[in-house]
């Protein structure tokens, strides 16, 4: 190994400013693409591998808490991370940048869907870029499973939640907290299993000195203060409430906008295990009790979800759009001026309870990452959550290649596209937004020569 190369390697980098972080976290918005597992490697890639901001280990840490939370572990995970590195204002640009940039594209493309309806172009653009998808899932759960699972109890626990979602169709809260049990009860009767590293040594640092180390102190402003926990309690129930009651104020409470307020703080405080959790309660709520769209409506949402930066829980900003379009709640003569009214809202609601449990929480998880008592469960519901990713990679495979179901027609196209997304992300390296447009491309041309 190159000795010069490996004293640079092992100096952590320079301070980055606000600014900086600012540019960082503006960019990850618009190149976010393949959902929260896709979204946690190129954060991982980024900001452990390349710029060395965070070590592993305090990644993971931090990923292991945001998982055990309601709501979208992506953009939690960045809110946490610029939360360290510059206070409540680096969590709340960090949290903030993570999710704009998806709603003006998502709200652009919901218009250009309710106005110009099945668009052969934009149908040909999906039919390559889904498969892509499901391949980014899939390499994604690789990395996270080669990083998480370092021995055989760990992947004995990834293994049998895949099981029980797969098989028995086990609801996710659930086996969060059968792993998380485990975790703990093997944190007492096998510690090395479950400390960092997964009982390996764990001394050697793969991608040299990091900002924020495995052994850098708490920051003064992470430490927790029961001032300070009751002053932002205080600030965002303040924040929540007058936004709501200006809902009601200016349109009442049935009317669409402040039923879709609420409806989205109950789906971001009640659900479990990130977008695609919180999808069938989302799909119950809006098209089976508020019939703000139709069942077709929320699948094609759910493709422009999968296909735009950002997390996939965005696509409530899609139902909020075509809820208070179809509603037509600031008038007939308002509608994508409702739409847009809606699917901010929608985002709102959704994302505000994410940024409580960072700044809240945060302290109380920062002062545990050293303590094995605290941190074996959540290694053993890491372990958990891999599975469950499978899982949905192949929930996602199942879909696009047997669209009408395993007594349909295989989509042998669809699946060389997803073959070869596959072999460009783990044989040669290739970016994600490279992978989804060559995909993409590839999609539309197949489909404009077939008919």
């Amino acid at each position: 190994m190159d000795t010069a190369a490996s004293a640079i390697s092992n100096q952590a980098p320079a301070p980055v400013s606000l600014g900086e972080a600012f540019r960082y976290w503006l960019k990850l918005g618009f190149i976010g693409f393949g959902g929260p597992t896709g979204q946690i490697a190129i954060m991982h890639q980024d900001l452990v591998e390349r710029k060395r901001w965070i070590s592993e280990k305090r990644f993971l840490h931090a990923l292991n808490y945001c998982m055990v939370l309601p709501g979208p572990e992506a953009t939690q995970l960045a809110t946490y991370i610029g939360w360290m590195m510059h206070r409540t204002w680096g969590g709340v640009i960090a949290g903030s940048l993570f999710v704009l940039p998806s709603l003006a594209i998502l709200a652009a493309l919901t218009w250009t869907y309710l106005v110009f309806g099945d668009v052969p172009l934009v149908a040909g653009l999906f039919y390559g870029i889904k498969p892509a998808v499901t391949a980014i899932v899939l390499f994604a759960a690789w990395r996270i499973g080669s990083r998480a699972l370092k021995n055989a109890v760990l992947w004995t626990i990834s293994l049998a939640a895949f099981v029980a979602i797969f098989a028995f169709d086990v609801p996710f809260p659930y086996i969060v907290l059968g792993a998380g049990i485990i975790g703990y009860a093997g944190g007492q009767i096998a510690p090395g299993k479950f400390s960092a590293g997964g009982g390996h040594s764990g001394t050697e640092k793969r991608y040299g000195a990091a900002l924020i180390d495995d052994a850098t102190p708490t920051p003064s402003h992470a430490l927790f203060r029961w001032p300070r926990f009751l002053l932002l309690l205080a600030v965002f129930l303040a924040i929540w409430g007058g936004a709501l009651g200006a809902l009601v104020a200016l349109f009442g409470w049935e009317s669409t906008l402040a039923q879709e307020g609420w409806f989205f703080t109950k789906a971001a405080l009640l659900t479990f295990g990130g977008a695609y959790a919180v999808l069938p309660y989302v799909y119950q709520g809006a098209v089976e009790h508020y019939q703000w769209l139709t069942a077709t409506q929320m699948i094609d949402g759910l493709a422009l979800g999968e296909t735009t930066p950002g997390p996939l829980i965005m696509v409530v900003a899609f139902v909020g759009f075509v809820g208070a379009w179809t509603n037509a709640a600031l008038g007939p003569e308002a509608l994508a001026l409702a739409g847009c009214a809606g699917a901010v809202v929608a985002t709102f609601f959704t994302f505000l309870p994410s940024f409580l449990f960072i700044l809240l929480g945060g302290p109380l998880v920062e002062s545990t990452h050293g303590n094995l008592r605290l941190t074996a469960p959540l290694t053993g519901i890491t372990a958990a959550v891999v599975g469950v990713i499978l899982n949905l990679a192949l929930f996602f495979a199942w879909h696009v290649l047997w669209p009408a179901g395993f007594s349909g027609r295989f989509e042998w196209f669809s699946a060389l596209i997803g073959l070869a997304a596959l072999a460009a992300l783990w044989r040669y390296k290739s970016g994600m937004i490279p992978v989804i447009l060559g995909c993409g491309a590839a999609g539309l041309i197949y489909r404009l020569l077939a008919g």
